[in-house]
C-alpha cells in the first residue's frame, strides 16, 4: 500500500489550502529517515503517523528543518485521508503528540483537533513590531500578545483588512524578534464583515517565510478573540489569500465561567493528484 501522500489542508477553493505530507505506517522509520523524506516532501510541515501506546495513533511533525511539537494543518490532514483511505471511520480519536495526548472528532466530510488550553503571555510592545514590517498600521482596541494552544507565537491585531494585504515582512527583523520573545512566529490579522478574521501568519526562523493556512495560529487566535474582542462558540478565519491559497479554518471553544475549557480547530482536505 501506498504510504506517502500529499494534501492540501483548510483549502477554501480548489487552488487553496495549506499543503501536507503525510506519511503513513511509519513505525520503522527512524528519526534521521523521517527528516529526510520531510525535506525531500518540501512542504512546511510533514506528519508521520505511528501505532500508540497512549493514544489511538502517534504522530510527528517534521518541517523541512527539524521536528515540532504539533501541527494543526498536517493533523488535519492526516485524518481526513485516514478517514477518505478507510482506515478510520468518522467519530472521535486521540493522537499522542509531543504537545500531549490530544482528541480529534472525524465528521464526513471535516476533522477537528482538541488544542492545549491557552496560555496567554506577554504583551508586545508595538514599537517593537514596527521593524517587522513595511507599511504597518495596529488595531487601535487591540494588542499584540503571545500566546500559545501548542506553539507560542505573536498575535498581532491590525487596522484594517487593507492594512493585513499591504504589510510588507522583513524576515531578518522577525527572526530576531522570535528568537528574543522564543517563539515561532508572528500571526498578523485583522476583523473582518464577512467572517471573523483575516490573518498572515510568518515563521521564517523555522524557514517558513509565510504559510497559507496554520492551524495551530487559528485555534490561538480564536482564543483571542474570544478574551479581548467578541464571545462566541465558533469562528471563521481565513489566511493564505495574499498567497493566492485562499484557507478557510474554523475554531470552536467551550468555555465556563468565561474561561476557556476547550478549543478545537478544523476544517476539510483535499488529496493532491499525481
Amino acid at each position: 500500500m501506498e504510504k506517502l501522500f500529499k494534501l492540501k489542508a483548510f483549502p477554501k477553493t480548489k487552488n487553496g489550502g495549506n499543503k501536507a505530507g503525510v506519511y503513513i505506517f511509519a513505525d520503522d522509520l527512524t528519526k534521521s529517515q523521517m527528516q529526510k523524506i520531510a525535506k525531500e516532501v518540501g512542504y512546511s510541515e510533514t506528519a508521520f503517523v505511528m501505532k500508540s501506546d497512549k493514544a489511538d495513533y502517534k504522530v510527528r511533525f517534521f518541517t523541512p528543518k527539524f521536528e515540532v511539537d504539533i501541527c494543526g494543518h498536517a493533523t488535519i490532514a492526516t485524518f481526513n485521508l485516514l478517514r477518505d483511505l478507510q482506515i478510520i471511520d468518522t467519530g472521535i480519536y486521540t493522537q499522542e503528540t509531543k504537545a500531549g495526548v490530544l482528541k480529534l472528532n472525524v465528521t464526513d466530510h471535516f476533522v477537528f483537533m482538541e488544542q492545549p488550553s491557552p496560555v496567554f503571555s506577554d504583551v508586545i510592545p508595538k514599537e517593537e513590531l514596527l521593524a517587522c514590517f513595511k507599511d504597518i498600521e495596529f488595531d487601535q482596541h487591540l494588542l499584540p500578545q503571545i500566546l500559545s494552544t501548542g506553539l507560542r507565537e505573536i498575535f498581532l491585531p491590525l487596522k484594517s483588512k487593507s492594512t493585513l494585504e499591504n504589510i510588507k515582512p522583513i524576515h531578518k527583523k522577525i527572526i530576531d524578534l522570535s528568537r528574543k520573545y522564543q517563539v515561532i512566529g508572528i500571526h498578523a490579522f485583522a476583523l473582518a464583515e464577512d467572517v471573523d478574521a483575516y490573518g498572515r501568519n510568518f515563521a521564517p526562523l523555522i524557514g517558513i517565510n509565510e504559510e497559507s493556512a496554520t492551524g495551530t495560529s487559528n485555534g490561538a487566535l480564536g482564543c483571542y478573540l474570544h478574551k479581548h474582542h467578541l464571545q462566541k462558540k465558533q469562528y471563521i478565519l481565513r489566511q493564505g489569500y495574499q498567497m493566492n491559497q485562499p484557507s478557510e479554518i474554523i475554531t470552536k471553544i467551550d468555555s465556563l465561567n468565561d474561561e476557556i475549557s476547550q478549543v478545537w480547530v478544523g476544517g476539510s482536505a483535499i488529496t493532491i493528484k499525481k
